[in-house]
């Protein structure tokens, strides 16, 4: 008879076969029985591992109809559930900053206004001429073709006309005034255009609301007749109609009807950093216009908007804060602050581009050094307080510009003490610009933020 030898048993835990440490069957099984449990825990947690990559509502499901699940099972479902929709929640939520971050909002002036009532909201914007961007494409690199569209980017600049309902719009950079003027007449508008001269195909334009405003006298600049270049300025007087209730007069005239007047000019400044003689003669005549026609019509205040093409560290914006400027204590390159626009550089005889008697005439007018305007200027921005994230030391805008190769402010609204701010609409924090890549973008329209600003009128003195 053949003696079978006893089965031999694989212990797990060192997988050796040996007699002397065989257990006893009962104490074998129920280890046994114990390391299938954790076989199968270590396969049900691997199983557990996938549900993470489940859809929400799968997981729902799984959390609320399986409650007879395993403790492990219900414990890692209900991880699965909690994970993606809190992943859900940050993902609205980061959505909703993103959105509260890209709308622009209105900033208000401490100056006490609760008793003026008479107020205009003005629009300054360079709103990039169709063939400007389509000869400078090394400007829009990180731009889609669709944003850059004009059929596109009009519907967006029309949009923020409607949101922001500006009574006055300064326009720079259009070379579609019929486009403009068509949907804007839509909207109650009326506005008059000036070509720039030369090869040019863009120019200014100032739109108003036909309802509240009467233009009563309109005249331009060509730069080109003062060997300025070719660039152009407009400037226009208005009467505003404001309806006002007398207690006075009778019931059957109980409105009367005050004419408040005042002046709104707007410009394109030359881009050229390097001629900034010819920039300043621009500017020069600019307000020397303003402030005769100012005078003319009653001493009325002045508004004026545009694209100055200088930078607030500059000395042409020194010029228009400070009434005055000593124009030979300053390199021609360094006028506008283009070049070097977050340096202060000191004046050094050594390394200053010296001007010519015929810059000198360009700039001034005379061929005197030294420059002084009548116009007692502030600017609506830096005159109403505004956050560190949007705005610079001047208090002027951190960026109104932004494209593949500039971020900075070169776009202003100025007015005289016969108007005070009452509100301005603050432009993006530069954080949320860079995110874009650079302008236009889906919702934005050019490649400058427009600038808004609401303004009261200080006193009677300008009424008819």
């Amino acid at each position: 008879m053949v003696k079978h030898a006893p089965p031999k048993f694989k212990s797990p835990g060192d997988g050796r076969n040996s007699p002397a440490n065989e257990p006893s069957r009962s104490s074998t099984s129920k280890k046994s029985r114990s390391i299938q449990h954790d076989m199968d825990q270590h396969r049900s947690k691997k199983k557990q591992k996938l549900t993470i990559h489940q859809t929400q509502t799968e997981t729902e499901t799984l959390t609320l109809n399986h409650t007879s699940t395993s403790y492990t099972h219900t414990y890692a479902n209900s991880y699965t559930y909690s994970y993606s929709k809190g992943k859900e929640k940050r993902r609205k939520g980061k959505s909703k900053k993103a959105i509260a971050d890209d709308k622009r909002k209105w900033v208000y002036s401490t100056h006490h206004i609760s008793p003026l009532q008479d107020r205009v909201v003005f629009m300054s914007y360079n709103i990039l001429g169709v063939k400007n961007a389509a000869a400078h494409e090394d400007l829009y690199l990180n731009v889609s073709p669709k944003y850059l569209d004009w059929d596109y980017r009009k519907k967006l600049i029309c949009k923020e006309i409607r949101d922001y309902n500006p009574g006055i719009m300064c326009f720079q950079e259009v070379d579609r005034f019929d486009d403009l003027d068509h949907l804007l007449v839509k909207e109650g508008f009326k506005g008059v255009y000036q070509a720039r001269t030369g090869d040019a195909c863009d120019g200014c334009a100032i739109f108003w609301n036909s309802k509240l405003f009467d233009i009563l006298h309109e005249e331009s600049i060509e730069f080109q007749n003062f060997n300025l270049r070719n660039n152009v300025c407009q400037l226009c007087v208005f009467k505003m109609n404001v309806k006002s209730s007398n207690k006075d007069m009778s019931a059957s005239n109980s409105e009367s009807v005050s004419s408040l007047r005042f002046l709104v000019g707007n410009i394109h400044v030359l881009y050229n950093p390097n001629r900034g003689d010819i920039k300043l003669g621009q500017v020069r005549l600019f307000l020397e216009s303003a402030q005769r026609l100012s005078q003319e019509w009653g001493d009325i205040p002045v508004v004026l908007a545009g694209d100055l093409n200088s930078m607030p560290q500059s000395a042409m914006y020194q010029f228009l804060t400070s009434n005055k400027l000593d124009i030979q204590m300053h390199d021609r390159k360094q006028i506008s602050g283009q070049i070097y626009p977050f340096q202060n550089r000191s004046f050094n005889p050594r390394f200053c581009n010296r001007w010519s008697n015929e810059e000198l005439m360009l700039a001034t007018g005379t061929g005197a050094s030294y420059l002084i305007h009548q116009l007692q200027l502030s600017s609506a921005y830096a005159g109403t307080p505004g956050s560190s994230r949007t705005r610079g030391n001047s208090g002027e805008p951190l960026a109104t510009s932004y494209h593949f190769k500039f971020m900075g402010t070169v776009d202003y609204i100025w007015h005289t003490t016969g108007f005070v701010p009452v509100r301005v609409l603050d432009t993006l924090p530069v954080d949320i610009l860079r995110r874009t890549r650079g302008l236009p973008s889906k919702k934005w329209g050019s490649d400058h933020l427009s600038l808004l600003c609401e303004l009261a009128f200080a006193d009677e003195g300008s009424e008819a």
